[in-house]
């Protein structure tokens, strides 16, 4: 039995960075206070402890005694995503929470504050909510599921630059439509090739996805195979002349099956059908690995991607809005 905090408790706590020992105190706390994201200590060891971008202090800890009743993340890159850039402009906080026993006395204010405070303190004028890669948590805010927490971003200067649909989809029955299933054979026929990927194809699969998609992109694709992800969860794609052109994959993040992404597709590939190919492709393998679901967290809720999903079977789960505060606001 947990026994809530007091009034008292709230007005008293202390807020400070992160310090051994709190993490499981951390990781109750974000149970209590966001039932419908909460994190298992091992997620929070990887995803936050073991970020080379990690800071003790930019993670702001509010504790009453030896509870802990919220906290808030402010990290910034120590590390360059690609190349030598570490955007030192750029900040980010991944995620705030208050225990809700402990809410409406100025708390979750109070830690947001601090982190932003500090992000500026090291010379970040643009935070952004929560969009930080590689190892953010949820792509943005559910305003629908925390209305409490968007009022308090927009009451801070952040405003939506964009939102981000998470989309699900049933894979029991699964079968490839008959359209793809025939565009996939003319593609064949005309040449291309479509299948695991070999040791050797990594490297054209690390460019594509670096060079034309983001470079954490390449990341996640490196580390999770790093990680011994094992190839057939990715299919590629080659056009006649050899190019990779495209490719699919699922069990990227953390190791999960039901997982599905990244897709990619060349710029000028698009609206050929090879998207649906591909991602059809994919659901195969998933099925076959008794997958009862496929599901991802985000695409842009409009886009032509987001359009081949629901076409596809996908249905939205859930909208996040990725938020940003610039200096000047």
């Amino acid at each position: 039995m947990t026994i809530p905090p007091t009034t008292s408790q709230a007005d008293r706590a202390d807020t400070r960075g992160f310090r051994a020992g709190d993490g499981p105190r951390l990781v109750e706390a974000w149970g209590r206070s966001a039932p419908a994201d909460p994190i298992t200590a091992d997620r929070f060891r990887s995803l936050v402890l073991l970020d080379p971008n990690f800071d003790p202090e930019g993670l702001r800890v509010a504790v009453a005694g030896d509870r802990v009743l919220g906290a808030a993340y402010a990290v910034r890159r120590l590390t360059p995503m690609a190349g030598t850039d570490l955007e030192p402009d750029q900040g980010w906080i991944p995620f705030f929470f208050v225990d809700p026993a402990a809410r409406g006395r100025g708390l979750g204010r109070r830690l947001v504050t601090e982190a932003l405070d500090w992000l500026r303190g090291h010379g970040r004028t643009r935070v952004d909510f929560s969009s930080y890669t590689p190892n953010y948590v949820l792509p943005g805010l559910d305003a629908e599921e925390y209305p409490e927490a968007a009022k308090l971003l927009e009451s801070l200067g952040f405003g939506t630059l964009y939102e981000a649909a998470a989309m699900e989809r049933r894979l029991v029955g699964h079968r490839m439509p008959g359209d793809v299933a025939d565009r996939l054979e003319e593609l064949t026929e005309r040449g291309y090739r479509f299948g695991t990927p070999g040791d050797d194809d990594l490297v054209d699969l690390l460019a594509l996805a670096g060079n034309h998609f983001g470079p954490d992109w390449a990341c996640m694709i490196r580390d999770c195979v790093a990680a011994g992800t094992p190839l057939d969860r990715i299919v590629v794609a080659r056009d006649p002349s050899g190019r990779l052109v495209g490719w699919a994959m699922h069990g990227t993040y953390e190791a999960v099956d039901e997982r599905f992404g990244p897709i990619g597709v060349l710029e000028e590939m698009r609206g050929t059908g090879l998207g649906k190919v591909l991602l059809h492709l994919i659901l195969e393998r998933m099925r076959a690995r008794r997958a009862q679901t496929a599901w991802f967290l985000w695409t842009g809720e409009r886009s032509p991607a987001a359009h081949m999903y629901r076409a596809s079977g996908f249905t939205t789960t859930r909208v996040f809005r990725v938020m940003r505060r610039e200096a000047a606001r």
